[in-house]
């Protein structure tokens, strides 16, 4: 009898060392996937989850005594998915809801779910959102404790995880049109007490060749945020890692010390091939062709059509156009093609120009400052645009308007050029947009202010 007791009590300790062992088989695989998140200007990113169903909540749940496999099939790797995620996430969240019907497996989900399954790590490799959308979406309804919250990132990450969708071909011989075709450019009528000067910073057009993918405004700590590549001028340190404490210690390109960070998507030669760096991460993300940088780049701050301007605040943070304008809708586009000596503009079409004349970029940042913040949680509310006849809208300020305009020497021919964009926005024209920090020292900042306001050009 002494003997039976004895064998009694070895085979379920058997068996807790073998539901331990493959509990660490299954998250194993999360260390070898790497990690990549796409930037979305408007909506930023989600810190959910990495590995898209792995480990998810199933797997806990069955530890809790259920007989369902959803921990297995939410835990597995798909090798025909190339998102890194999960099997089948879903299931998992069904291995919560047959096998956990209590406060413990609620706490298994957010440990399978929440940590280590779509809500956090999904989208950082998964590259596409649906997996961490469907799994906690499905989790959230079956009633894990705090995977409400990864149903939300699940979802936010999924706008973000779309970015390493298919890559949508682009552009279209349609995208180009003689720049005849473009509308005249509408400026606000100067009012009596308008601010008529201007500062141009003088910063080069990139001849260093500082390019990377990353977003520090909109994708802080990741590379290859952006998923295409972008031009800097100014700061010689920006990359997805840049923080104020990091932009303040850096040299710049720019004159008079402007420490500040200036930055747009790279233009391409497309037939050409690209030697740059990022060449693999570029034709993955569907940016091909030689990079072009400017051969002309003005960095010009100008006045308000109503009034005198105040100084920005130092690190204050700004983006202009919509990188996602092609799916997203043109609500926040504000691209602008046009050609050198023109004053007509495209907002949706590449132009083409005639002999002799350059293909330019015209990117207007926005200008009515809400006098507190130096970011937001969209990029966009904390400095916004001014009305058609220049006013600031209430409760905001005017501050110097950054205007960029990048000129190039491209072939005047369809389907020749085209600029950097997401892997499914085609490389729309529309899509047309820049990012901007101030680093100015205050002092320069002040001598900005005073320039714009006495009318005067520096």
């Amino acid at each position: 009898m002494g003997r039976r007791k004895g064998i009694a009590v070895v085979i379920p300790a058997l068996l807790l060392v073998a539901s331990a062992t493959e509990a660490q088989a299954g998250a194993a695989p999360e260390a070898r996937l790497s990690a990549v998140v796409a930037a979305d200007p408007g909506d930023p990113p989600d810190q959910g989850g990495q590995n898209g169903g792995q480990n998810n909540g199933g797997q806990n749940g069955d530890q809790n005594g259920g007989q369902n496999n959803g921990g297995q099939n939410g835990g597995q790797l798909d090798p025909n998915d190339p998102n890194g995620g999960g099997q089948d996430g879903g299931n998992g969240g069904q291995g919560d809801q047959n096998n956990g019907q209590n406060g413990q497996d609620g706490q298994n989900g957010q440990d399978g779910n929440g940590q280590n399954g779509d809500g956090q790590n999904g989208d950082q490799n998964g590259q596409n959102g649906q997996n961490g959308q469907n799994g906690d979406q499905n989790n959230g309804q079956n009633g894990d404790q705090n995977n409400g919250n990864d149903q939300n990132n699940g979802q936010n990450n999924g706008n973000q995880g779309d970015e390493q969708q298919e890559v949508k071909e682009g552009p279209v011989a349609s995208d180009f049109v003689p720049i005849n075709q473009g509308q005249p450019k509408a400026e606000p009528q100067q009012g009596q007490n308008a601010s008529t000067g201007s500062f141009t910073s003088r910063c080069g057009t990139n001849q260093n060749e500082h390019h990377n993918p990353d977003n520090f405004i909109v994708a802080p700590g990741v590379q290859n945020g952006a998923h295409h590549i972008h031009d800097y001028v100014g700061n010689l340190s920006t990359d997805g890692f840049s923080t104020d404490e990091s932009l303040a210690a850096a040299g710049t390109t720019c004159a008079r010390n402007d420490q500040s960070t200036y930055f747009w998507p790279v233009m391409r030669i497309r037939n050409q091939q690209d030697d740059s760096n990022q060449a693999q991460q570029s034709t993955a993300d569907g940016n091909v062709g030689r990079i072009v940088t400017p051969a002309q780049a003005s960095m010009t701050f100008e006045g308000n059509a109503q009034g005198d301007v105040t100084a920005m605040p130092r690190f204050l943070r700004m983006i202009t156009g919509d990188a996602k304008a092609g799916t997203n809708g043109t609500a926040n586009a504000r691209a602008q093609w046009t050609c050198s000596g023109e004053n007509r503009v495209l907002t949706d079409k590449y132009p083409l120009c005639p002999g002799g004349s350059q293909v330019q970029r015209v990117l207007e940042f926005p200008s009515c400052w809400d006098g507190q913040n130096t970011d937001s949680a969209n990029h966009r509310t904390h400095v916004v645009f001014p009305d058609e006849q220049g006013n600031c809208q209430q409760g905001t300020q005017a501050i110097p308007k950054l205007k960029m305009t990048l000129s190039y020497n491209l072939p005047n021919q369809p389907l020749a050029f085209a600029v950097d964009s997401f892997p499914e926005q085609g490389h729309a024209p529309v899509t047309d947009h820049a990012d901007f920090a101030n680093v100015m020292p205050e002092q320069l900042m002040q001598q900005v202010v005073n320039c714009i306001n006495s009318g005067r050009r520096c």
